[in-house]
Order: C-alpha cells, then structure tokens, then sequence
C-alpha cells in the first residue's frame, strides 16, 4: 500500500490538471486568433449583455479588469486588441462622461456564442473519463473550494 509520501499532493495534481484545461482551452482558441485573456474578456462582456438586455448591456474598463483580476491597465490592453479585431466597441457611458462601456460588437458575439459552444464540447470530453458520479462530486468539491472566494468578491 503506497504511503501519503509516494502520491502526488493535491495542489500538486490540481496544478496539472489546471495546466491541461489552459493548454486545451489555448489550443482551441488558436485558430480563432484569440487569447485565453482576450477569450474570458469576451464572456464577461457576453455575460454582462445577457444580465442586462435592455441597456447598453455592456461594462467599465475598471468593472472588467476587476472581473479578470487583472490591473486596469491591462485590462485596457486586452479590450484595445479586440477593438483592434472588431470584437468590441467602446461607447460613452451615459452616466459618466469621462468613461466608456465595452460592448461587444455583432461579429464578437458571434465569436463568444462560437467560443462558448467549442469550450463546452471541449470541455465535456475531457471531463468524459469521469463517470456522471465523479463528475458530480468533483463539482461539488470545487464549488465548495471557490464558494469563500466568490462571496468574498461580491461584497
């Protein structure tokens, strides 16, 4: 019987199978010629459209750098390089004349549905070496691990 020193540790294993899901999820995003940053900008922004269908349906740039967890100004970077492939637009926010809500564009929405669509076929089968229990259990296993991070953010 394999002692506690011969196994892998969790955040060990954890660490590699996050290292699988971001290599996948690159892979897949490549011939988009999207990044995995530019990718989950987009779902944000996806997201915030479907949150509010009746307004602009878009965010800040402070409001998406903080959904990424990334710097403002690198959040900038990001929206410039899918401005850049007219993914996205930047319009006046009515309420604050020295801001900008970023919508996505008609082409980026298709994109993010595209997107959307490949990562949870891609995503189905690598989960599919679980069985339906084991994927149950894993879910409810993460869940448990973000749940103090999630409720920590919406404060």
């Amino acid at each position: 019987m394999p002692d506690a020193n011969s196994q892998p540790d969790l955040a060990s294993l954890f660490h590699r199978v996050s290292r699988a899901v971001r290599k996948q999820t690159s892979a897949a995003l490549h011939p988009h010629g999207i990044t995995p940053h530019q990718a989950r900008a987009m779902m944000l922004l996806a997201r915030a459209a479907a949150q509010y269908p009746d307004s602009a349906g878009g965010l800040r740039n402070s409001q998406l750098a903080e959904q990424l967890r990334i710097a403002a100004r690198s959040a900038t970077e990001v929206v410039d390089q899918l401005q850049d492939k007219a993914l996205v637009q930047r319009t006046p926010d009515p309420s604050d004349r020295r801001a900008w809500i970023i919508t996505l564009t008609d082409r980026g929405r298709e994109l993010s549905t595209l997107i959307r669509e490949d990562r949870r076929v891609q995503m189905n089968d690598f989960f599919s070496r679980l069985d339906a229990n084991d994927q149950q259990e894993l879910r409810r296993i993460l869940g448990s691990l973000v749940q103090d991070e999630d409720q920590h953010l919406h404060r």
